[in-house]
């Protein structure tokens, strides 16, 4: 049966899916919005900035989507979802490759308290210590 928190990742993704990247109900106010690429250094703590930093980079995007590929709860407060991102940079529409990356959600009381992005979905696996196959 899924958790809660599996349940929470879900409804989030559901909305991302389908285009939608209003909702903040899910979000602790003090949310910790982390980057795990140094290229791409993002440390953002509060709903305010997180939702800054989204506004810019969907401004970024024609067509942004993200797609999560996987659900795999790693303990009682962590989840991990490979995702894929795709869409046509702004302005002039240029299709980008579909990116495969990852987030990792930090959950505690039926929020998300962190929300670490990785870019680079085999660095969150390394990072975390699980196989790429099997996810354990």
């Amino acid at each position: 049966m899924p958790s809660s928190n599996l349940d929470l990742v879900h409804s989030i993704f559901a909305d991302w899916e389908q285009g939608d990247f209003s909702s903040t109900d899910w979000t602790h106010p003090e949310i910790e919005y982390v980057s795990a690429d140094p290229l791409l250094p993002l440390d953002r703590v509060g709903l305010a900035e997180m939702a800054k930093v989204w506004r810019n980079w969907l401004r970024a995007w024609k067509d942004f989507h993200v797609d999560g590929e996987e659900y795999r709860e790693l303990d009682g407060e962590r989840v991990l979802v490979p995702v894929r991102y795709s869409g046509r940079g702004n302005p002039g529409g240029m299709q980008v490759e579909p990116m495969e990356a990852a987030c990792l959600f930090h959950l505690c009381d039926g929020k998300v308290v962190k929300l670490i992005l990785y870019w680079d979905r085999d660095q969150a696996v390394a990072d975390l210590g699980l196989t790429p196959d099997t996810g354990t």
